[in-house]
């Protein structure tokens, strides 16, 4: 398994996972959107797509998006999509990932990874905290619907 830096060349392959990772979601199929978004997101220079691939076939992918602290004055990652093909699952593919961000972060002399995921998402937050992420109980965070 190989963990590469994703560019417009993989869209296409990592559109299937990213469809999938929103249907988890409870989002409605749609693999053009899907292909649509990650495409625009890599043109605009907005987001980091790690993908983690074996003969060829994308087995899972993260997404992080670029933003900063001005209490610390550094950037800071957001990992906000994570994501395994189910007959991929529980063979290091998520940790391979995760590796892949922070390093990436550590090279871009960021303050941290911040994500979030549901409350109920228990096998994710264990590999996140056996990583090293820490869930944090004393801020709140609010989401203004639009």
């Amino acid at each position: 398994m190989n963990i590469l830096l994703a560019g417009l060349h993989d869209v296409d392959r990592v559109a299937v996972l990213f469809n999938a990772y929103r249907m988890f979601y409870k989002q409605p199929s749609d693999l053009e959107g899907a292909r649509h978004y990650l495409a625009e997101r890599l043109l605009q220079d907005e987001s980091t797509i790690f993908i983690a691939v074996e003969n060829d076939t994308c087995l899972g992918f993260t997404q992080l998006y670029p933003s900063f602290s001005s209490v610390y004055l550094k950037p800071i990652w957001k990992l906000n999509d994570l994501y395994i093909a189910e007959h991929a699952r529980n063979k290091g593919v998520g940790q391979k990932l995760l590796e892949a961000a922070k390093e990436h972060a550590l090279q871009t002399e960021s303050k941290n990874v911040i994500l979030e995921t549901d409350w109920d998402n228990v096998h994710a937050q264990h590999l996140y905290e056996k990583n090293g992420y820490v869930r944090e109980d004393n801020v709140y965070h609010y989401t203004l619907p639009l």
